[in-house]
């Protein structure tokens, strides 16, 4: 969320940055800073108020000490109306803060100056690609048609038990799945991060505080009775660990890592880009989640992507890795770059993990500040990536490291399956 004192200070250059995501802000902009005006004149005449009401108790106590019975009533009866006129601008406050509230939780975060104007994925930058396409003498088949061969995943008793988008993983699918999972969670340990498990389902206080909501709330799968939702990514329950925080100083750098099936709608989701395990409602996923004071922000979101650069370089598959547009870019994010592996059956490149900064709009809904050395606090900045995503990875090892012999285990990871091909 977009800080208000922000918007006082920087309102022309907030309308032009949010520009870059095609979003004219303008009207939505000056109808906070008229219900701000508003807000911190009922608040001056709040204390106004207050500070009289003070003054008029203490006459009352003088006045019934000296005896001046109808001169103490007089005053009561004065302080009473002040304080209906008291209460009836408490009630105006209030309103006055939901309102802005609601308009702000409309207003996404604002690019990055790195990030340029786009209106979506076919504007975005490619800052870096790696790794060689593969080639086949032989005709490869898709990841879902190696999967059926090699009795890997099933998707059609996933539609049995559940629906789309939910399938199981058996047999060495299975063993690859997890052998990813302890690949990535040790990488993870290895680069600094503090590893966590933690629940699947979170309430509305973090979804609202990491802005999965209100923006997403379609997206997320919610548990009505309970009001609870389950999570579409670590990054939720991980980064609410700090909602209503306070670090005592400004030396930390928080380095958080979970693994976590991950659930999302995938509302609106169709076409031949969902089959297999290109896009699915329940998946497995890794994430990275760092908590830096702002001037380390830059320098931990390199060290995120050669991170995922890493992990992907030991898995041994082809990447690029792009700079997305404004108009491709988050709702909550500032600056985001996403990982893209190629699929060698399929031809495409495939997402596989961002890596975003988020600078101030989650802590400022979170509450998560530092002391400065000033002792006054001020808003820390969060990061979040993937480090990895399993389905699309699964689908480009099966499919780019596929032979007429069998599918070939990367070496970094067949000391975690216990076996080094797929027969």
């Amino acid at each position: 969320m977009l800080e208000i004192a922000r918007i006082r200070s920087e309102k022309t250059a907030i309308i032009e940055g949010l520009k870059k995501r095609n979003i004219d802000a303008s009207l939505t902009i000056d109808s906070i800073l008229e219900l701000d005006m508003k807000w911190r004149n009922s608040k001056t005449d709040l204390e106004r108020y207050a500070a009289e009401l003070n003054q008029l108790a203490k006459s009352i106590g003088i006045l019934m000490k000296e005896g001046k019975q109808e001169e103490a009533n007089t005053t009561k009866e004065q302080t009473a109306a002040l304080k209906a006129k008291e209460n009836e601008l408490k009630i105006a406050v209030d309103d006055f803060e939901k309102q802005i509230t609601q308009l702000l939780y409309t207003l996404p975060n604002v690019p990055n100056e790195l990030v340029k104007a786009g209106a979506n994925e076919t504007e975005n930058e490619t800052v870096v690609t790696s790794g060689e396409i593969p080639t086949f003498n032989f005709s490869p088949l898709a990841h879902w048609d190696l999967a059926k061969k090699f009795d890997l995943i099933d998707f059609e008793l996933g539609v049995k038990v559940t629906g789309a988008g939910f399938p199981f993983y058996k047999g060495k699918g299975a063993k690859l799945q997890r052998a990813l999972i302890t690949f990535f969670l040790d990488e993870a340990e290895k680069s600094g991060y503090e590893e966590f498990i933690p629940p699947l389902v979170v309430n509305e206080a973090s979804g609202i505080g990491t802005g999965q909501l209100p923006d997403k709330e379609g997206q997320m799968y919610h548990c009505t009775i309970d009001d609870f939702y389950l999570i579409p990514t670590a990054e939720v329950p991980l980064t609410n660990i700090y909602r209503d925080t306070i670090l005592p100083s400004e030396d930390f750098s928080i380095k958080l890592t979970g693994y976590t099936p991950c659930f999302r709608r995938e509302a609106g989701s169709y076409g031949k880009d969902v089959r297999g395990l290109n896009r699915l409602h329940q998946f497995d996923k890794v994430e990275i989640v760092r908590i830096e004071h702002p001037s380390n922000t830059a320098k931990a979101l390199e060290e995120m992507l050669e991170h995922v650069k890493n992990l992907l370089e030991k898995l041994e598959l082809p990447y690029r890795i792009l700079r997305l547009c404004g108009g491709d870019t988050g709702f909550a994010s500032a600056m985001t770059y996403d990982f893209e592996v190629y699929s060698g059956a399929q031809e495409k490149w495939l997402e596989v993990s961002s890596c975003s900064r988020f600078d101030t709009f989650q802590s400022n809904r979170l509450k998560l500040r530092f002391k400065g050395e000033d002792k006054k606090t001020q808003l820390c900045h969060t990061l979040n990536g993937s480090a990895l995503a399993l389905p699309r990875i699964v689908a480009a090892i099966l499919e780019n490291h596929q032979s007429e012999d069998g599918i070939k285990i990367p070496k970094a990871l067949q000391k975690y399956t216990g076996f080094d091909i797929i027969n």
